[in-house]
């Protein structure tokens, strides 16, 4: 089971988009992080005029005009910038990003767990299927050796003919219902290579599983676990959370923002003392009002974060029917066990006796069909209480959040 599960977390195409979005998101965080650091921009660019840029002044009654800058130019610029304050819009952007990527590393884990499950399911399914069908060979085996005892007991006119048509019936059914199964094993069987990324038509052979020993722990204290464990319950806090600092950073926008930019700018003007200029800005910006925008909208994030903590606390409900429903299971398949492993050797020495006593003509055929029918039911009850045991611990570890 380890080595399948190995295998599709390392193959699955959905767990690896998962895996690319949690690359995405952790790239976000960087972003946001970044925009602590100085934005350096160089600018660049060639000036045409249709005139030549002039002043006019009156001089002693003569009007004069003194070019101010050539009418063609080129210019550039180099500028750094820093922000000194933003009103917390950017750290609570860097804590927003910080917890989305941790609901996006426990989104993560909720997927690898559902993907071990549904293999852990399939896994069992090819091994439940291969049980029913060496069941309903067997059916078919008994029935085929009850067959030639009627047809024996016939050729001595100790039964009558409706007999052997009766057990032939039987026996066509059997064969059907036996082909019926062994195509279910070469489905499940498909179906259990599929997520491991092989080819559906690959051979399978699994190892045997077995039903956890002992009594599952008390429902309470697995319920509190999964209340704690579950990668889901987790994820949505920290999305939660994400939302409502997304919301603080919002917020911000309307605060005084504060920065201090430097750089270097040359304008070619001939008329110009110096083309180039070494400058320093410390600017301040604060939007007093705007509306309402802003309001509206770090309201409006608000309430989304509102609404993924009800769906958190409905998920929680939700995550504790699971324990008690898986718990319920283990509880349930232990008995059955137990029930249908006694019921096999019952089944079989019943059938023995009505054969040995339809031999003698103490019994009917009808008799027979249904004392073997009831063997390869109590068979194929036990091999399902079997795997569904195996199952429910399997589901249990999943609703506890332990697989």
């Amino acid at each position: 089971m380890q080595q399948a599960w190995d295998t599709a977390l390392a193959v699955d195409r959905g767990l690896r988009a998962t895996r690319e979005n949690t690359a995405a998101t952790a790239s976000l965080l960087e972003a946001a992080k970044s925009a602590r650091l100085p934005n350096v921009a160089l600018e660049a660019g060639y000036t045409a005029l249709d005139n030549t840029p002039a002043a006019k002044a009156e001089f002693f009654g003569q009007s004069l005009q003194m070019p101010l800058a050539q009418k063609e130019s080129g210019a550039y610029k180099a500028m750094a910038t820093l922000p000194l304050y933003t009103g917390g819009r950017i750290e609570r952007g860097i804590e927003a990003a910080a917890s989305a990527l941790e609901a996006a590393r426990l989104g993560e884990t909720g997927d690898e767990q559902n993907l071990k499950l549904r293999v852990a399911e399939a896994y069992v399914g090819v091994l439940r299927t291969g049980r029913l069908l060496k069941v309903a060979e067997s059916h078919v085996r008994s029935l085929e050796a009850h067959a030639r005892d009627v047809e024996n007991l016939l050729g001595q006119g100790m039964v009558a003919r409706s007999d052997l048509l009766s057990v032939q019936v039987a026996l066509a059914d059997a064969r059907q219902k036996a082909l019926q199964v062994a195509n279910a094993v070469d489905l499940a069987r498909a179906a259990y290579n599929r997520p491991l990324g092989r080819p559906l038509e690959q051979t399978v052979s699994l190892d045997e599983l077995t039903p956890p020993d002992g009594d599952p722990p008390p429902l309470a204290g697995l319920t509190a676990r999964a209340q704690e464990q579950r990668s889901e319950l987790a994820a949505l806090r920290h999305q939660v959370e994400a939302l409502r600092q997304q919301a603080a950073a919002v917020r911000g926008e309307n605060r005084p923002q504060v920065a201090l930019s430097g750089g270097y700018g040359y304008q070619e003007n001939r008329y110009q003392v110096h083309e180039g200029q070494w400058m320093v800005t410390l600017g301040a910006k604060w939007n007093v009002f705007d509306g309402g925008v802003v309001n509206h909208r770090a309201s409006a994030v608000e309430r989304q974060a509102a609404a993924l903590s009800e769906q958190r606390e409905d998920l929680a409900s939700v995550i504790a029917l699971q324990a008690r429903q898986a718990w319920l299971d283990v509880l349930e398949t232990r008995k059955r066990l137990a029930v249908t492993q006694s019921a096999i050797a019952q089944a079989e020495e019943n059938l023995r006796v009505v054969r040995d006593r339809y031999a003698n003509g103490l019994s009917t055929h009808t008799e027979v069909l249904d004392a073997e029918t009831l063997r390869a039911n109590s068979e194929a009850n036990h091999a399902a209480a079997l795997y569904d045991a195996a199952l429910a611990g399997l589901r249990l570890k999943r609703a506890v959040g332990d697989l």
